[in-house]
């Protein structure tokens, strides 16, 4: 390719022959976490905008804080005032973003932002000759990318689309739909494996550590699940439930007959369907929590429950708490004095690693915030160990009280304390994820495995970048850890799979209508 003089880095070759296929076509690009898609976004900018120098280019992520990072390293990686660039947020007045719109050359903004602006019409997107979409797996259903990229495919005139992730989706048609939804022409892809990427990767060593499950938890399991197939087989009997007991065919059939109520049919089968669903839902979480994450979350669940029924906030709650299989369960759990076995297995690995190199820097990855306080709480009683909770904005209940959770500038100053080794470990839920400029670690950790093919791609590329980094992940024997695990392994399979089919046919010129899906 030829050089661009205004990039302060030579690409690799990898990124310069997507470079070549995203300058000709709409194109989406798949890459691991840590290989540079940035890089090929400033390299498509820098080109769309020398050759056409009066248009904008507008750069998308779904965060404020994903989007600010993205607007750094673009004034870090240019000359100085090479191009005005502006960043779109929330606390800009909409009438003084329209003034910016007028003069800025690159824009970065979150895509709700853009939204709001183009359904007030104070601008439109005729101007823009690059539009880039981070994290673009969101591109689905009713989310504001899908409705600034119609709008692109309506008012642009000049148009080309760059489209970047880790992970497009587990299945053909949902990557299909990502692809519909914002024009894509062509597919580039690479994985860790990849010949051209493999060279400037460290080794990545993985290993699945199996935790036995204790048999005093089983018996605790034993009692909700009598409770759990009781409910199911009343849904059955009533006509509304069919196939495999499993939390997503729960939620279906919920979603359905809440459907069915707000529609008028208010039939007392319905009724009473929604309630022993609703009652399976919260024994299905109970059983999550006793198996996979800590014995002190299941007992703060369990307790909420009895809170909840003592405040009158449900009849099926009441009804529930007085089961004896439930009682039994609660006092069981509240007598052992026990956690779950996962917590030792994580400190003995924490002091093993940091007893081999004392500046390790650590990724634990947990599903609930109560889990993340719990190993947080847990790992700081380790000398020369300072972790602590990364967690998202949002408020949440977990039966110990509220939690308010990081605003974006406290998980900015906990990065900084990370990257500076105040704190060495982060236990973090899923905000830490996707995208945010986490420094490269010795470890990644998932305390369980997600059955989700994204999320175990973004996870992982958290290290293994730079120098070799370790993967291990805690898997419960015979609960559902096991189960999620190989489903989220089965789902990667596929990804790759119906990427590379998706590919074949963009570069041979056919489309097909997909119909394949994953459960």
């Amino acid at each position: 390719m030829e050089k661009i003089k205004e990039l302060k880095m030579e690409p690799r070759e990898y990124q310069a022959a997507i470079f070549e296929t995203c300058k000709e076509k709409d194109c989406l690009v798949v890459l691991p976490t840590g290989t540079g898609k940035t890089l090929i976004a400033l390299m498509m900018a820098i080109d769309r905008f020398k050759s056409n120098p009066l248009q904008k280019i507008l750069i998308l992520a779904p965060t404020r804080p994903l989007i600010e990072q993205h607007f750094e390293s673009f004034k870090k990686s240019l000359p100085e005032n090479w191009a005005d660039m502006q960043l779109f947020t929330g606390k800009t007045p909409s009438n003084k973003r329209k003034e910016i719109w007028e003069t800025a050359e690159f824009i970065f903004s979150t895509p709700q932002c853009i939204t709001n602006d183009l359904n007030k019409m104070l601008y439109k997107l005729n101007e823009v000759s690059l539009l880039v979409v981070d994290e673009c797996h969101r591109c689905l259903k009713n989310y504001a990318y899908n409705h600034v990229a119609s709008k692109y495919k309506l008012q642009g005139e000049n148009k080309r689309v760059l489209a970047l992730t880790a992970s497009p989706g587990s299945d053909r048609q949902t990557i299909q739909d990502v692809c519909d939804n914002l024009g894509i022409k062509a597919v580039e892809i690479r994985t860790r494996d990849s010949s051209d990427v493999a060279p400037y990767l460290q080794e990545l060593e993985f290993e699945k550590i199996d935790v036995d499950f204790p048999p005093e938890f089983l018996e605790i399991k034993i009692l909700l699940e009598e409770i759990y197939d009781k409910k199911i087989a009343e849904l059955k009997h009533r006509g509304v439930f069919f196939g495999y007991p499993s939390k997503t065919m729960l939620l279906k059939t919920q979603g359905r007959l809440m459907g069915e109520l707000k529609k008028g049919k208010k039939e007392l089968n319905t009724m009473l369907a929604v309630s022993a669903t609703a009652t399976a839902l919260k024994i299905s979480h109970a059983l999550t929590l006793l198996e996979t994450q800590t014995m002190s979350s299941f007992i703060a669940y369990m307790k909420d429950l009895f809170d909840q029924a003592a405040a009158g906030k449900s009849r099926g709650v009441q009804r529930l708490v007085k089961a004896p299989s439930f009682t039994k369960a609660y006092t069981l759990a509240t007598a052992l004095g026990k956690e779950h076995p996962k917590i030792q297995v994580l400190k003995e690995i924490i002091e093993k690693q940091f007893s081999i190199e004392p500046n390790s820097k650590i990724i634990i990855f947990a599903q609930f915030r109560e889990t993340v306080r719990t190993i947080s709480e847990e790992l700081n009683k380790i000398p020369g160990i300072s972790a602590d909770n990364f967690v998202g904005q949002a408020i949440k209940d977990h039966g110990k009280g509220k939690t308010t959770g990081l605003k974006q500038r406290e998980q900015k100053a906990m990065i900084e304390k990370f990257k500076s080794g105040e704190i060495n470990i982060l236990v973090a839920t899923s905000i830490a994820e996707e995208g945010l400029d986490i420094p490269e670690v010795n470890e990644v950790i998932f305390y369980e495995p997600i059955p989700s093919a994204i999320r175990s791609i973004q996870r992982r590329g958290r290290t293994a970048r730079l120098s070799k980094g370790n993967l291990k992940i805690l898997v419960t024997k015979n609960t559902l850890d096991e189960t999620f695990h190989y489903v989220a392994e089965n789902k990667e399979r596929r990804m790759i799979r119906a990427i590379d089919k998706i590919k074949k046919d963009f570069d041979s010129g056919v489309r097909r209508e997909y119909q394949e899906t994953l459960l």
